[in-house]
Order: C-alpha cells, then structure tokens, then sequence
C-alpha cells in the first residue's frame, strides 16, 4: 500500500488526531520549550547608535521601530490566484493572501505549463510574479522536473534521450527567464521513489538512477542562475530519502536546501515527531524548508472529503498553532508553506485550507495571522540613552525606523536585521 493510499484510509475512519495524541502535559511542557527556542533563536539583539554627522551622540532622541516584512518565510502556494473565477471572491483571496503570507509557491508542473509544445504559459506567470512583488511577497517555482503524470505533457516522445534534452532545456530557459524574480526552485520532486508513474519522465529517471537523474537536473539550473536557491523535495522523511541527500552532497549536487513535505491528511505528527524530523535533517548542515504542509478541518466519507465543521475547524486551528510553533523554534528551519491556502480548488478535494470554499477565514487563518503578523512581530518605542544607543529584541526581519530628536526633527530609516543574534547599525543624523 502506497503512503498516501494509507493515509486517505485513515482519514475515511475518522482517524485525525489519534496518531498525534501524547500525554498532555508533556506536550504542554514542549510547547513552551518551544516557544522559549522562539524568543533565543528568531530574534536578533539590536543596538542603533545615533549620532551627528561629526560623531556627537544624540541622546534622548525618540525611537519607533516598526516591522513590515519577516526574515523567516511564511508562505503558500497560489495556485489558486486569478482562477477563482468571481471578481469578488477573487480579491478576497488576494487581500487575505497579502495579509499573512511573504512567501508563495507557484506552479510549473510541465504538463500544465506546457500543454502544447513550445507554448509555454510564461504570461500567466508574469502576472502573478508581478502581484506578488508589489506586495512584497518572495516567489517560488514547484516543480521543475518531476516523473508524475503532471510534469509528462501528452506530447512528449517515447525516447527517453531525447526526454532528457527536452527536460534539461526547460529547467534551464525557465530558471534564467525568471532570475531575478524567482529565485528560489524546487527544481527535483520526489526522487526516492522511481516505480510509481508509468511516465516516459520516469523511464528516464530509473534508467539514470535518482542520484545521477536529480545532479544533472540541479547542475543544469545552476548554470542557468548562480544566485538561485535550488532544493531537492520529497514526502518521505525516513532514511530513504536522507540517504538521496548524502549522496547528492557527496557527489558535489549544487542544492542549497532541503524541502520536506508535510500533508497530513490522516492524521497530524505528534510533537516529538515534528522535532525529529528537523534534527535528522539538520544534521545536512542545510535550511530546511517545510514545503507542503496540510491539516484539515473535516474527515474522509468514503470516496470524498466532506465539508470543512466547527468542530474539525477548531481542531485545525489548535493543532497547526502547534505544528508551527515547534518548526518556528528549530534554528535550521527557514521556510513553512502552506498547501493550499482556500478549500476551494484544493489538492484532492480536502478541506485543507485556511480559508472556506467561499474565501471566509476559518479559525486557523485567524489565529495564524495572530501568530505571524503580531506575535512573532516587532513594534517598539524607546529613547537613546546619554551615549546616543538604544538596545530593542526585535524579530529578524525589515524594519522602519522613525526617530525624533530633540530640535523637533523627524527622520525616516530603514534597517534589516539579517540573520544575525546580535545587529550594531549606527545612524548619522
């Protein structure tokens, strides 16, 4: 039985909160570990010195700072955008994306992208990549290559060879035509299982062996962008695919981080499984992005997932507060990405989004949005001392700074914290 044909069956028996369910004290107590990890490794001690141009101090100069992106990726695939298909709905689903999210995913299965040969939908693309860089959301493409039936187009040929010519051009016009505004790829999909997909993409992955297969794949999209962050992904967590990993780093792949998927649709991961996973795959020394992460707000009824309840809601709510919470707190984890953002039009019908079929916000889109957006959030006012400095714990990301001295003189700043625990930034006024 395949994974994800054991995961529907659990679903179908109601069965979605069973496999994560610990003794509650102990999962209290983690929790709050967690977000204690939170509060040490998310944010960054900051000293701004102010001072005249000819090096004096200015002391008691009012400071505001003011966060208006994060550093950490909090993001979504939007597959959905411009296919909602009611004007009105359609701004919903954009104002709400805009809202919680800097981070999208966008599709580039090649079957979809691709359905006529020569044709690609580059256009499409142009405009959601323009939307999301006025909103100041970083992009993604999923996936390059991949051996399921959606990155197959029905005219691609029976030789494998010429497959793989036509494979590697793609990666590579597509990679450079974006650069600059995606530059981050998943660029190999799923390589730990090659006998899935009776596809000619997966005639020539056996015939090469995923290692050989996902290198020339990466080594290609490199070439074509020095600055990309190319990942390798894949839903399995267990040794197969760590084992894929080292060799792909023994071998000189040029990734640069890992991706791992997280659909649970028959139940969600107990907290020591959440931290596990991140410590496996840690130990690569490479940022770990969560790519693909569900939890639903309803249970399979036979063949079919039913409607989103209150009930199952509130459940989804709690429980991804939970799952973000402990990924947040892990150091080496650098992206989350929800999948998908709104029940309507999600991955195998399931009430997995953040938002109803109607785009009205469930309880998980509110309390998300609480979490990223205030409490993981910096805003705070304060006053140089005598030697002009003033000390903020700030969440790492891109700030505002307003300051007032004494004369009356406002002045407008910025300040990006970086990545690092402790940030010195001097200001000359």
């Amino acid at each position: 039985m395949k994974r994800r044909d054991l995961l529907g069956g659990l679903a179908s028996m109601g069965i979605l909160g069973s496999l994560g369910r610990r003794d509650e004290s102990a999962n209290q107590e983690a929790l709050k570990e967690a977000r204690d990890r939170i509060l040490k490794h998310r944010r960054s001690q900051v000293r701004l010195i102010l001072r005249t141009r000819d090096g004096r101090p200015l002391p008691n100069a009012k400071v505001r700072l003011s966060q208006v992106r994060h550093r950490f990726l909090f993001g979504c695939n939007i597959f959905l955008w411009g296919r909602v298909g009611q004007h009105d709905l359609e701004e919903a689903y954009r104002e709400r994306f805009a809202s919680v999210f800097n981070y999208a995913t966008l599709p580039f299965y090649w079957a979809f992208y691709e359905p006529q040969k020569g044709r690609p939908i580059y256009d499409e693309t142009d405009r959601v990549v323009e939307w999301c860089q006025r909103h100041e959301i970083t992009c993604k493409g999923h996936p390059l290559v991949w051996d399921h039936q959606a990155s197959s187009p029905q005219w691609l040929p029976d030789d494998v060879e010429e497959v793989r010519s036509l494979s590697l051009k793609r990666v590579r016009e597509i990679v450079h035509r974006f650069q600059g505004r995606i530059d981050i790829w998943d660029v190999v999909n799923e390589p730990t299982d090659l006998t899935r997909f009776p596809t000619t993409m997966n005639r020539l992955a056996r015939k090469m062996g995923a290692v050989p297969f996902t290198i020339e794949s990466l080594k290609t999209a490199r070439q074509a962008s020095g600055q990309a962050i190319l990942l390798v992904n894949d839903y399995r967590t267990d040794d197969a695919y760590y084992a894929i990993l080292v060799s792909l780093k023994q071998n000189g792949a040029p990734f640069d981080a890992v991706g791992i998927q997280s659909h649970m649709h028959g139940g969600v991961w107990p907290t020591d499984r959440i931290w596990a996973v991140c410590e496996q795959f840690a130990r690569l020394g490479l940022p770990l992005h969560f790519t693909e992460t569900t939890i639903l707000s309803g249970k399979r009824a036979g063949d079919q997932w039913e409607e989103s309840t209150k009930e199952g809601e509130e459940w989804q709510a709690g429980e991804t507060e939970r799952f973000y919470t402990v990924l947040f707190s892990h150091p080496a984890v650098f992206a989350i990405t929800w999948w998908d953002f709104a029940d309507r039009g999600a991955w195998m019908g399931a009430p997995a989004g953040w938002l109803r079929k109607d785009l009205s916000p469930k309880p998980v889109y509110e309390k998300m949005r609480e979490l990223i957006r205030r409490q993981w959030w910096s805003s705070v006012e304060g006053h140089t001392g005598p030697d002009g400095t003033m000390d903020a714990a700030l969440f790492k990301g891109h700030y505002e700074v307003t300051i007032r001295i004494d004369s009356g003189q406002v002045v407008q700043r910025e300040l990006d914290t970086g990545d690092g625990p402790v940030v010195q930034r001097v200001v000359e006024i």
